[in-house]
């Protein structure tokens, strides 16, 4: 079997094993071995199976990884996740849909101290949708709101997805994070729109919330601080180059918990944030590990340079390919998880991409808004399994359902990003 035809199958075999159940890590760590031994002999598969994953971990960008997830699960555990959205309602509740309005700029919130989609998810399945149903909210659109409000942890920086994606392609994680800051800020205006809209046409889905005076609003702006700052540290210190995304993750971490001492966190919430930091972090690893051996065999058979000269090979306008990768990775996103799908493409499609003259950063942003729109899309989607899971009474259908109108505003945005890339590019350029 010649090497382009065995990268063929391997890639094959693996989304198999993915579709099958297997772990992305396990799954792309096996295939990678394998056709290794194939392509050379046994002992130089597992011998680069063993320098891959300590070559790739010694990464220094890597280590912005374990801190921005901290911030967010301290700030989980903290109760500064429950001020947010007690700041956001009180600012917010008496527009058309305030209580949904309110969970979208909390979630944003969280987004700015966490970095994790599943996880804003998670905390405000807890938080926000008890609240919306108490209030006479109908559930589809609080499920969806809930949902959909999750996936600006992606965007919004500290993004962990964002710096995966700086890992493997070896492009600034500064520049990515900085990147992520305007489409994080148009998605949360479409949403907002969109809300506005469904309530507006069916005023019955979400009754107004009580008034609340201008004092009880300003004094919920303190609840908020924490967020401000950490979003001040990484983005200021980013931008005017006083320090590296990994330093200025370290200071916010310290902000973090100095928040959390000074609410005097319990000693089993303060072990509970550590131990989720800990187990999300040795996932996010070995997902890594085992994907950059999968790369190393692709890349002995030749394969990613075979694809991207095919690409810039074909007689047709640089936009309909890019119209069919945008077009792969949406399907794509109905059958596997974001940062999988990203790992196992990404050393095929982005050598192409980048051929056919697209920007590297503006491309990360727009695949990251892919991913995410595929964790509340079905079959497959995760944020909407995450509402379903923690409240089984909400059947997931009507989950995505309540997704759904979400959907017709992430066109919008698709839509946004292709005809403006230099809204996705204009701080990073202004970084220099």
């Amino acid at each position: 079997m010649d090497p382009i035809t065995l990268g063929i199958v391997g890639i094959a075999a693996l989304v198999l094993l993915v579709v099958l159940g297997v772990p992305v890590a396990f799954a792309s760590a096996f295939t990678g071995i394998a056709g290794m031994m194939i392509l050379r002999n046994p002992t130089v598969a597992t011998g680069l199976a063993g320098i891959v994953p300590h070559a790739n971990s010694g990464h220094y960008a890597l280590s912005v990884l374990p801190l921005f997830i901290t911030i967010g699960f301290l700030a989980m555990h903290a109760g500064i996740t429950t001020s947010a959205y007690d700041a956001a309602r009180k600012w917010v509740g008496r527009a058309p849909g305030g209580l949904a309005t309110a969970t979208i700029f909390a979630s944003a919130g969280f987004a700015a101290v966490s970095g994790a989609s599943t996880a804003s998810t998670a905390v405000f399945t807890r938080l926000a949708l008890p609240e919306m149903e108490a209030r006479g909210y109908d559930r589809r659109l609080a499920a969806g709101v809930v949902a959909v409000g999750g996936t600006l942890a992606a965007l919004i920086p500290p993004s962990a997805i964002l710096v995966i994606y700086g890992i493997i392609v070896e492009q600034s994680v500064a520049k990515l994070l900085l990147a992520g800051l305007v489409p994080g800020v148009i998605s949360v205006i479409v949403y907002l729109l969109v809300i506005t809209v469904v309530v507006k046409a069916k005023p019955e889905l979400a009754p107004l919330e009580p008034s609340t005076t201008f004092m009880e609003k300003l004094r919920a702006l303190p609840q908020v601080s924490g967020v401000f700052a950490v979003v001040g540290v990484i983005l200021g210190g980013i931008y005017l180059g006083w320090m590296t995304p990994t330093e200025s993750a370290g200071v916010a971490t310290a902000i973090i918990l100095c928040m959390a001492l000074w609410k005097r966190i319990g000693r089993r919430d303060f072990h509970d944030g550590l131990l989720d930091t800990v187990r999300t972090t040795v996932m996010i690893f070995m997902v890594i590990w085992g994907v950059m051996i999968f790369v190393r065999f692709l890349a002995f058979t030749g394969l990613p340079g075979e694809v991207t000269d095919w690409v810039t090979g074909l007689d047709m306008p640089r936009w309909a390919i890019m119209a069919g990768i945008i077009v792969m990775y949406l399907l794509l996103g109905m059958i596997l998880d974001g940062l999988g799908m990203m790992m196992l493409t990404l050393p095929v499609v982005f050598p192409a991409v980048t051929a056919l003259g697209y920007d590297p950063i503006w491309f990360g942003i727009l695949l990251v808004k892919l991913i995410e729109i595929g964790v509340v899309t079905p079959p497959v989607g995760l944020n909407c399994y995450v509402v379903s899971g923690i409240r089984p009474d909400i059947p997931l259908q009507s989950v995505f359902a309540g997704v759904t109108p979400f959907l017709v505003g992430e066109i919008v945005i698709i839509g946004i990003i292709l005809a403006f890339p230099e809204l996705i590019l204009m701080l990073p350029n202004l970084m220099g």
